[in-house]
């Protein structure tokens, strides 16, 4: 039988923490190191729904790509949210891991599984890490040219459905071929060689001066494109794979995946 250590050691063999930011929080968050694991569910989020469902689920081992107390924790008491959704996994007896930015860095993580999702070839690293192969954000090209507009469709069919849909920044015809993307937040990229170098850049969480200045570049100088989905369904592919990682590795050991949704907003009045 699993334990919560030798889950946390195989997390470590899929995501070693020596990819992760300086600045992130993944690993093990709470559970005893010792308690058996006989299944382990998914999700991108721990908040109160998903929680609520692990323990429904009689899950020993929560495994969530956002660390709960990733910065400004002072207090884990329960009139708040993180509080409460730390003591209902300590009560129900299922700890917690997280696998975040060491989780999109490696050659199966956030970005790499929605670059072959999208069905892109010659995949690689908009950043690259100290193996070339692993890094952030993914670039590479669809094996037949399409239209920005029938990519749009196309992310729409791919991604879980969320209020804030596909947001497009370009003309509806225009040619793509190469496609940059980033999993997650993204507008850090936005002057990335290979970014603009691309017909069109897909990322998340973009702000309004960010994008207008790439957008005014791009018209300017013929730059790409730009399409802003939302960041957890940009990251919710990824569970899919990590699971089935984590069922090859864990024998005896039952990996569900949380379909509920968890990105923020709940809809959208569209003018």
């Amino acid at each position: 039988m699993s334990t919560v250590a030798e889950v946390n050691a195989i997390a470590e063999q899929l995501w070693p923490m020596s990819g992760a930011e300086s600045w992130d929080a993944p690993g093990l968050l709470s559970g005893d190191p010792n308690a058996p694991v006989t299944r382990i569910h998914l999700a991108v989020d721990a908040v109160l729904d998903t929680v609520d469902e692990a323990i429904a689920l009689g899950a020993d081992l929560m495994l969530v790509h956002h660390p709960l107390l990733l910065r400004g924790v002072t207090s884990v008491a329960e009139d708040r949210y993180k509080g409460a959704a730390l003591a209902r996994l300590i009560r129900g007896g299922c700890a917690l891991i997280a696998a975040h930015t060491n989780a999109d860095v490696v050659e199966t993580g956030t970005s790499a599984v929605f670059a072959e999702r999208l069905g892109l070839q010659s995949i690689r690293p908009l950043v690259p890490g100290p193996d070339p192969a692993r890094g952030i954000g993914r670039t590479g090209t669809l094996p037949e040219p399409t239209t920005l507009g029938a990519l749009a469709r196309e992310l729409g069919a791919l991604l879980p459905s969320t209020a804030g849909g596909i947001r497009v920044s370009g003309a509806f015809d225009a040619p793509v071929s190469t496609i940059a993307l980033c999993g997650g937040a993204g507008d850090s990229l936005l002057g990335n060689p290979d970014v603009l170098d691309a017909d069109v850049y897909i990322t998340s969480d973009l702000r309004h001066h960010p994008a207008s200045e790439f957008r005014e570049n791009a018209r300017h100088n013929d730059g790409p494109a730009l399409i802003d989905v939302s960041h957890w369904a940009s990251e919710w592919l990824w569970l899919d794979t990590a699971a089935t990682q984590l069922r090859t590795m864990l024998d005896g050991v039952t990996v569900t995946v949380s379909d509920l949704r968890t990105d923020p907003w709940d809809f959208v009045v569209v003018q």
